[in-house]
């Protein structure tokens, strides 16, 4: 009658998939930033600021293999990424203006493999943007969204705090 407990290791690949979905999210949008604090979407080129930067994926993301390839993720306006579900023509000529067509259609062509990641890899590839992260959070001297989206603006040695809200 009792069930016995087992600990079942898919439960922690959602989780870890999550933690990486939001830290990829992040360091695509920061690497997409302009040193104004603000970027342009792939699709329609309009310039917003960052705080209304999507991470859109070219290749939708139920496609592991493209998931969490940089070429296939890049600052989206919010208004392409979830009302023009992805303005997809706009999004792949944006795309072959920033990497040309060779690697778009390398991505197109990635779209039908299959590719299962293991709770080491997720770790390992959080800990790998996590690094990535704060590589371009000490390169950058000028006015920038840290790691955790808050907007800081530096002047000399001391940080200014701005609200982004």
């Amino acid at each position: 009658m009792w069930k016995k407990k087992t600990t079942d290791l898919k439960k922690k690949s959602p989780n870890l998939k999550n933690k990486l979905d939001t830290v990829f999210s992040r360091f695509i949008r920061l690497r997409d930033a302009r040193k104004d604090g603000t970027f342009q979407c792939i699709s329609c080129g309009r310039i917003l600021p960052l705080d209304q930067a999507d991470c859109g994926h070219y290749i939708n993301r139920q496609h592991m293999s493209t998931r969490f390839s940089e070429k296939n993720c890049n600052a989206q306006c919010r208004s392409c990424n979830r009302f023009d579900e992805g303005n997809m023509q706009g999004y792949r000529r944006g795309l072959i203006l920033k990497y040309g067509e060779p690697a778009v259609l390398l991505l197109e062509s990635m779209k039908t493999q299959t590719n299962k990641i293991s709770d080491f890899e997720y770790s390992a590839m959080i800990k790998y943007i996590r690094a990535r992260l704060n590589v371009w959070k000490k390169r950058s001297r000028y006015a920038k969204y840290d790691i955790y989206g808050t907007f800081r603006k530096y002047e000399s040695d001391t940080c200014v705090f701005v609200s982004s809200k």
